[in-house]
Formats: C-alpha cells, structure tokens, sequence
C-alpha cells in the first residue's frame, strides 16, 4: 500500500481491538502476526470495526501470513474479501461507509518484453520455444519474457536475452509497445518491443526453455509464412526494419527522480525530443 508505514500488530489487551496503522486515504492497514483462534480473531474484527466507524475511518486492510490461514474464514464471514495474495500472504480488505467502495483494485496488468536484438550483419536473433503455443512449430520468433517485479524494462529486455540465448546486451530503446486484454489469468497485458545491441555474438541456449537458437538475416525471418500471416508480427518488423533503415526512433530510458516517493525510476522519451543524454 503506498504511504503505508511498517509496524508490527498486536492486541490492545484492554480495549480489545486490532491495532494497525493509518494510511494516507483514511483507511487502516492491520498486520496479523501474532497467532490466535478464529474465534478470538472474529471478536476482534468487530470491535474493531466498530471503533474504526467512529473514527471515520473507510477502508481497512488486513494482512494475514500463511502461518495465519486459519483466520481467513472468521474475517470473511464478517464481510472481508480478497484483494490480493502473494506467496507469503493475504490481503482481505472491508469498507466501512455505507457507500460503493474506492478502493483500489489489484494489479490489472502483466508486463513483458519482446527483444529485437539486430547484429552488424543485419542478422536479428531468433529462437525457438520448447514448450507454450509455438513449441515444435519450427517458428523462429524473437526472445520474450515476463518483467519481474521491481525490475525495469530495459533491465529485463537484458536479462531475458542472456537467459534465454548467452547473448550479453545492451539496450538501446522501446520501439513499440501493445496492450491486451484477458490475457494471462484473465488480466490485461502490456508486451514492449525492445531493440538491443549485441554485446556478445557466441550462442549458448538455455535447454529448458529454448528449443534452438540463432542469428538469421532480418529478411528471412520476417517471410516467415507464420509472421506473414499475423498482423501484429507485420506491424512489429515494419517498425524493426524503418528502424534498421533509419527512418524510425523510439523511446530512450532517461533517469528521473520521482515527486512522490523520492525514488529513481527511467522516463521512456523519444530521443528528439530533449537533449539530454538518455543513458544517464
């Protein structure tokens, strides 16, 4: 939760309440860490609530361990739902006002990554999956993955690329991005087209993800009858190739110091745009 202050949650032995700290929205956040029985956890909960209502407090957040899972269906039952779970916990979430709740929802959105990794030769890098929807296709396609949490994009295209391929590089820019929907879980899916530079040209596949791996001419990837016949792979080497022809310039990462948090995070910018220099 964003502006919520670490503390560790007990019991108010005298008043008999949950204790927990306030977030920035005039909502409580409780972190459940001492054991207790459903039954004594469901006293709580409502004299709780009822202290909290007086309060003028609306949402209030709950976050229960896995050693903590038997206190799930006392909160449930007394009007809690899930909001999100991650694999060391569980948060459940209760709206106080008799109104529709604005509390914010879980994340909506998964990131990945396509790398356009293009050599002096005019050679783009391509392999081929052993397992998913294109395993034993004979498909060559670029190397792809998911964004980790906390991990940057262009540190990812990095990552992804010498995992799968032994390839070390650099990047370069986001060329495109494209979002979907009900994808993975039901969730939205934001997948970034990432042009990098080669630093290494020795392939070295990894066995349990990559089928084969390999530098192919741009041209002969791109007629392909499989990534003839797709729009989006269509769009995706038009970009590629005006950008291999010099005609097209994507997103650079540019360090920026966030207002809010004070934290480093990379502002993606056409390159034209600022002079500023965009590797920091």
């Amino acid at each position: 939760m964003a502006g919520e202050s670490e503390t560790s949650v007990s019991t108010e032995s005298e008043a008999k309440r949950l204790v927990g700290t306030n977030d920035p929205y005039g909502g409580v956040i409780v972190h459940i860490n001492e054991p207790m029985d459903p039954a004594t956890f469901l006293s709580l909960i409502t004299s709780s609530i009822a202290h909290w209502k007086l309060q003028g407090k609306k949402g209030v957040w709950i976050k229960l361990p896995l050693d903590r899972v038997n206190l799930v269906e006392a909160a449930v039952k007394e009007g809690f739902w899930y909001h999100h779970a991650e694999p060391d916990y569980l948060m459940l979430v209760y709206w106080i006002p008799q109104t529709p709740h604005t509390l914010p929802a879980n994340a909506t959105h998964r990131v990945g990554i396509g790398a356009f990794v293009i050599n002096p030769n005019r050679e783009v890098l391509v392999v081929q999956e052993n397992s998913g929807l294109l395993r034993g296709t004979g498909v060559w396609k670029f190397p792809t993955g998911v964004v980790d949490e906390g991990e940057d994009i262009c540190a990812a295209a990095v990552r992804e690329v010498k995992e799968e391929t032994g390839i070390d590089s650099e990047f370069v820019e986001i060329l495109a991005f494209r979002q979907s929907h009900k994808s993975f879980f039901e969730k939205s899916d934001v997948f970034f087209v990432c042009m990098m530079q080669p630093l290494s040209f020795d392939i070295q596949k990894h066995d349990q993800e990559i089928e084969a791996a390999q530098w192919m001419a741009f041209e002969e990837y791109a007629a392909q009858p499989f990534v003839q016949k797709n729009e989006l792979l269509n769009n995706i080497n038009d970009i590629c190739k005006a950008k291999i022809d010099g005609q097209y310039s994507g997103f650079s990462p540019v360090p920026t110091m966030s207002f809010s948090d004070q934290k480093m995070s990379y502002l993606y910018l056409n390159g034209k745009a600022t002079k500023r220099d965009s590797r920091g």
